[in-house]
């Protein structure tokens, strides 16, 4: 049905059409809640009516809204009204590459630049494990500000099937096995032989895609859909000279490798084919530069003279155009692990042949150290469990961070320890470390404390400067003159946010890069003049960068992603090719089985309804965006709604309002709804960055500071008032189901509840050694606790009688790349709960070139 202006579907307000196709009819319309213009898809009617399509596209819909990527079109949210179902997106302006294409081929320039930002998307996505299966020009769309955008990402399930078994059209292929989804001319072999079809399905597409752009030709096209077909299965596509285009026999090769028939012979990820791109990008700009230089020689004949002087200036030009664009070699990838799991850590050996790493693969909690060669593809395992390899000292002696556990967000604390390569028992050094680095002597080491206070020490006891209040640091890198330590300042306890800094041996510290929403990894040149570090200015794709001690800052590679281990004296570099992301599962009213609660790419539970009903999550990563994002969805799998920026801890019991954190001058809280209603700031005094909680009554709330202070203030106004003593460290939210007591540890580490009111501390002895609370239960004597890191055993505790009654355990089904369970959430009545963990997953490469 067409829809006129002022017609709304929801929160939506039709503003005008778009345009019309066989998928629907698109319009422009206006998101009322949240003022901004959107993108409306309105599927036809006859969708609607098939309860299984619409139950597939549901699913296609949450899949494309969790690939939350700069080179993906945003998926804002689905609905239905009136038997009509739609999706709502970003709004682009700009046009699609089909358009674009309609003028003939691309310069290389754009093509290349075009394509590197496709291989992006596609490696988000694949990294998901979501596959397009119809890659087209017509799916892809350039913006004004030259941002490609993928569109329709899983959506082509829903492609309508044919009226005739076995008849082939230029839109898609049926068999008897049923519709084969993809566009004619775009589909790999094994999509039109109707066989398995997997990422590298999409390169195959990609390949045509790229290929197209260059010389303004279908890759596969014949003068009936059958002989396409024919093309497809047992053709190449004509040479890309052979078209006329002068391109690269690099750039050839990568087409090549694209276009192979048997998807084993293409490249095997859409991050390799981005590694490739960007090596052939680098290349590629350096001859462009010289040929441009070489093209302003040629002159019209003029006098002797001046045609000598003329070509003084173009030799110089070249000449200079070399020196600065170098290396004259592009960077080159080689690929060192291979098994599915987390690499940890990793150095290169004294001799720069050999690697040392730890690595967590495939269902293994904790990572063990491995070594393997630059030029091989097998590792060795040297026997050591459970720890990091933190660094390793010219003399092969290593420092290593063993039994090490997170402790809030992504700070840990282990033991230091050293052990030579070759062999023997390690010797332990100092307990409660972050992260530590062998001097350029072997001599000495210089730790990140991971205990309060905070400290950066060279050498070990000697503290050269500490974190920021409420801050920790990590990452310390002991510069090649052993005057100065590179580290990381993190200014929130727990959060990856960052900035970096050097502190030379007096404990003098500057600040050489500030504001990254992502700071992961860090090493010296090898000449000592720059520090070299993966960060990212939005969510957690991190990218290389150098900086100087100028603060002048330039992009090494930008491939996202990547996360800095080491830099060999010769320059090569150990990077991992890293995967991030942040799930939610529980048990919630009306399902018997956990279900996956996760909605974009770092989604951390905050709040359950004592009913189970609601869950409060943020995001904190690209889905989230630099200041993070807060959202509130039913548990039963519905879509997720975002409620504002920043991150909020706490949700009233009807799910109607939510208590969040906000950087705005004189307050620190803001009360927000999750539907109608005003949101209102709630002075907390001279308390700042602090965490809010409603008190049972919704009337009160506890306030909490960094140095885990508790205190209590009405929503009304007034001052908050200390609850906790200094010294004491209150557990964030967790207080006796009347709300009169919070529980903490006082000065001493031993466990107290401390009146909201008035009274004295009551003690409670029996606290059973390694349970964490996690929550009140309905009595006012017990507490949920958990131990363990995974599986986590999830105890009732009754601190009246000290008695402690197993609940249930938590356990994922797949284990890969998780660390631990973080966080736990449980209703008072101990039938549902969520619970959240971050699997991280990478390959470890060398790198050659950067420079």
């Amino acid at each position: 049905m067409a829809l006129t202006s002022g017609t709304t579907l929801g929160p939506y307000e039709i503003i005008a059409p778009l345009g019309a196709g066989g998928m629907g009819e698109v319009y422009r319309a206006r998101d009322t809640r949240l003022q901004r213009t959107v993108a409306i898809k309105l599927l036809p009617s006859q969708y609607a009516l098939d309860p299984e399509r619409v139950r597939r596209f549901e699913q296609e819909a949450r899949a494309s809204a969790a690939l939350n990527h700069p080179n993906i079109v945003a998926v804002y949210d689905v609905g239905t009204q009136a038997d009509s179902f739609y999706l709502v997106s970003e709004l682009l302006e700009g046009e699609s590459l089909r358009h674009r294409l309609a003028g003939g081929a691309l310069p290389t320039r754009k093509a290349m630049e075009y394509s590197a930002q496709i291989a992006a998307g596609l490696a988000a996505a694949h990294d998901k494990g979501i596959v397009h299966r119809d890659l087209k020009p017509e799916n892809i769309f350039i913006t004004r500000e030259g941002r490609v955008k993928i569109l329709d990402f899983g959506l082509a399930k829903l492609a309508p099937p044919l009226p005739d078994a076995g008849t082939i059209a230029e839109d898609g292929l049926k068999t008897e096995a049923g519709v084969l989804l993809g566009t004619m001319g775009y589909m790999s072999p094994e999509q039109v032989r109707g066989g398995a079809v997997d990422h590298r399905s999409d390169l195959f597409s990609f390949g045509a895609v790229f290929y197209e752009m260059l010389t303004g030709q279908r890759a596969f096209r014949g003068a009936t859909p059958a002989d396409t077909v024919s093309a497809i299965l047992k053709e190449d596509p004509p040479e890309l000279s052979a078209t006329g285009r002068e391109v690269s026999p690099a750039l050839e090769r990568t087409v090549r490798h694209c276009l192979e028939k048997n998807p084993e012979e293409r490249f095997q990820s859409a991050r390799d084919l981005a590694f490739d791109l960007q090596n052939i990008s680098g290349a590629s700009s350096q001859s462009e530069a010289v040929a441009a230089a070489v093209k302003k020689a040629r002159v019209r004949p003029l006098r002797v003279p001046v045609i000598v002087a003329a070509t003084a200036v173009v030799l110089a030009a070249v000449f200079w155009a070399g020196w600065w664009l170098k290396p004259t070699t592009s960077s080159s990838f080689r690929q060192l692990t291979f098994r599915r799991g987390n690499v940890t850590a990793a150095h290169f050996a004294p001799d720069g042949h050999n690697v040392i790493y730890s690595a967590a693969w495939e269902d293994s909690l904790h990572p063990e150290v491995f070594t393997t060669r630059t030029d091989g593809v097998l590792s060795r395992s040297l026997e050591v469990k459970d720890a990091d390899v933190l660094s390793v000292s010219p003399q092969g002696e290593m420092a290593l961070l063993e039994h090490w556990r997170r402790t809030i967000g992504w700070q840990r604390s282990g033991m230091l320890a050293r052990m030579e390569i070759s062999g023997g028992a390690s010797r332990e050094i100092l307990d409660g470390v972050q992260d530590a680095d062998w001097s350029p002597d072997g001599a000495n080491l210089a730790v990140a404390r991971a205990i309060p206070p905070y400290a950066v020490e060279f050498p070990i006891g000697h503290a050269l400067t500490h974190a920021p209040p409420g801050g920790w640091v990590s990452d310390v890198r002991i510069a090649p003159d052993q005057q100065h330590v590179a580290y990381i300042e993190h200014p929130s306890v727990g959060d990856d946010r960052g900035n970096v800094c050097v502190v030379d041996r007096q404990g003098q510290r500057r600040l050489l890069s500030s504001g990254w929403s992502s700071l992961r990894g860090v090493a010296w040149s090898t000449s000592g003049k720059e520090i070299w570090f993966t960060g990212t200015n939005t969510g957690g794709n991190r990218e290389l960068y150098a900086v100087d001690s100028s603060g002048r800052l330039r992009p090494l590679l930008n491939v996202p992603g990547l996360l800095l281990y080491d830099i060999a004296r010769d320059g090569r570099v150990l990077l991992a090719e890293d995967s991030l992301r942040r799930e939610i599962t529980g048990l919630t009213p009306g399902s018997s089985q956990e279900r996956n609660l996760t909605w974009l790419d770092w989604s951390r539970e905050r709040a359950l309804t004592p009913d189970g009903q609601w869950l409060l999550f943020d995001e904190q990563s690209e889905g989230g965006g630099p200041n993070y994002s807060i959202y509130v969805r039913k548990t039963d799998g519905s879509p997720a709604f975002r409620v504002g920026d920043n991150d909020a801890f706490s949700m009233t019991a009807d799910g109607k309002w939510v208590l969040a954190t906000t950087s705005a001058e004189g307050g620190s809280l803001v009360l927000m709804p999750t539907g109608a209603g005003e949101a209102r700031a709630i002075k907390t005094g001279k308390l700042q960055n602090v965490l809010g909680f409603f008190l049972p009554g919704e009337k009160r709330i506890l306030a909490y500071t960094g140095d885990g202070q508790a205190y209590v203030q009405s929503l009304d106004g007034g001052s908050p008032r200390a609850i906790t003593p200094p010294g004491a460290r209150a557990y964030f939210g967790i207080h006796t189901a009347d709300g009169k007591y919070v529980l903490a540890r006082d000065a001493q580490q031993k466990w107290m509840l401390y009146p909201v009111d008035q009274g004295q501390p009551v003690p409670l002895p029996n606290w059973p050694a390694g349970d964490e609370p996690i929550g009140n239960a309905t009595d006012n004597h017990s507490f949920f606790v958990r131990n363990g890191d995974l599986p986590v055993d999830i105890y009732r505790f009754d601190f009246v009688s000290g008695t402690r009654k197993f609940v249930r355990q938590l356990r994922p089904s797949d284990t890969t790349g998780l660390e631990r369970i973080n966080g736990v959430l449980i209703t008072p009545d101990g039938r549902y709960y969520v619970y959240g963990g971050t699997r991280e997953t990478s390959s470890l490469f060398v790198v050659s070139g950067l420079k």
